[in-house]
């Protein structure tokens, strides 16, 4: 477990989830990657609860808001990346509008 502050922890998180996200957007992986935030999320809250020495109460304390919805970890403004909100779409195929050398009439 990191003894860093929880701020770049979490800005450093967020710059690998980012990437990841972006990289892999266009392979259509939103369950996948709802996993993997499910994932993290409970990663930084049990790294939270071993910091700070918190039990699960003093965890759900701190990170439920006033109707009992869980919120996203956040510190000093840095807020945990949600890699489950991350629009997917798949990746258009272009092979048709690609030039070819070999579809012109003079191609030798």
């Amino acid at each position: 477990m990191s003894q860093q502050p929880p701020r770049d922890v979490l800005r450093r998180l967020n710059r690998i989830m980012r990437g990841w996200s972006n990289y892999f957007r266009y392979a259509v992986a939103k369950s996948t990657m709802q996993t993997l935030a499910i994932f993290v999320w409970r990663r930084v809250a049990r790294w939270w609860m071993r910091l700070h020495r918190w039990s699960w109460t003093d965890l759900r304390r701190h990170l439920t808001d006033h109707t009992g919805r869980w919120q996203i970890p956040s510190s000093d403004g840095i807020e945990l990346f949600n890699l489950g909100r991350v629009p997917t779409e798949r990746y258009r195929y272009r092979g048709n509008k690609i030039p070819n050398p070999w579809t012109l009439a003079n191609h030798a």
